[in-house]
């Protein structure tokens, strides 16, 4: 059977067997001949099935603060089984292990400057190389910043065979984002951002997978904010450009729900990513039910 047929059969046995009901699922399984390459994968080596259906992202995720990067970062990372690099965190990381990379930013910083556009990239290259959560691709969040950052980016994404695909800027009226920054909460460990009013934790001031404390940033108050949103846009129009002259770059309405926005974010990637991220989902979904019934 061709390659093309054996994806045409999962996905049929997949469809059919995402609509049995529980009662019938197991036999449903094991006797009809077109569940036979679902059976196949639940009792074998699924590999086949995770290398055609893991959905393979290369994303920079733009917006100004409080557009809500910190909270669509997490749930696509989740969703897409990708890493989600927020270049402010690996950057911390890469300098509290010590790392050469590391010790070369932490001299810089100590002595008032900021890291170059090269140690930048080169962390973010590590991260790809090294980090075995990026094996099925990245989100990137806070870098590139400017036009130069973009282009090294781009080259040293290009010499690994794994050009950029997607910009995502998320598009919100400055007007609207004065009482989301005043109420956001982040958890410092992990970056993970939270809402008072619009993303609230689970319980009040703590973060809902360590039970850690969140805090509000000092500079998340209305006149910081107005000067942040300065300098984004003055830096974020001209990358925006830059993405656009390449034809990848895709504005979301973030203005609406998160829901919203994370669905406006998934269909952008493609029909084909987003499909099989469904494929992939529901698989491991329906081999866990299987797996239970049959021990």
């Amino acid at each position: 059977m061709s390659d093309d047929k054996v994806v045409f059969t999962f996905k049929g046995a997949l469809a059919l067997a995402s609509m049995m009901p529980s009662k019938d699922f197991i036999s449903e399984v094991n006797y009809n001949p077109k569940m036979a390459e679902l059976k196949k994968c639940f009792t074998g080596d699924d590999k086949i099935i995770k290398d055609l259906y893991t959905p393979h992202i290369r994303i920079v995720l733009m917006g100004p603060p409080g557009a809500g990067k910190g909270t669509q970062a997490p749930v696509l990372s989740k969703y897409f089984q990708a890493c989600h690099l927020s270049t402010g965190d690996i950057l911390r990381s890469h300098v509290s292990k010590g790392t050469e990379l590391g010790k070369q930013a932490k001299e810089i910083m100590d002595k008032g400057g900021l890291v170059s556009d090269d140690i930048m990239v080169n962390i973010i290259k590590d991260e790809l190389e090294n980090n075995a959560t990026c094996k099925n691709g990245f989100i990137l969040d806070g870098f590139p910043r400017t036009v130069p950052q973009a282009e090294k980016l781009g080259s040293m994404l290009v010499s690994r065979n794994e050009p950029l695909e997607k910009a995502v800027e998320l598009v919100i009226d400055d007007s609207l984002l004065v009482s989301r920054i005043t109420g956001r909460l982040v958890h410092p460990a992990s970056g993970r951002s939270y809402h008072t009013e619009f993303n609230p934790p689970k319980v009040a001031m703590t973060d809902d997978v360590t039970g850690e404390p969140l805090i509000q940033r000092s500079d998340d108050n209305v006149e910081a904010l107005k000067k942040r949103l300065v300098t984004y846009h003055a830096q974020t129009e001209p990358i925006a450009s830059f993405y656009k002259d390449q034809g990848i770059w895709t504005g979301i309405d973030a203005a609406q729900s998160p829901e919203k926005v994370s669905s406006a974010v998934k269909n952008s990637l493609g029909w084909e990513k987003y499909v099989n991220a469904l494929t992939f989902h529901k698989y491991n979904e329906l081999k866990a039910t299987y797996t239970d019934a049959t021990k």
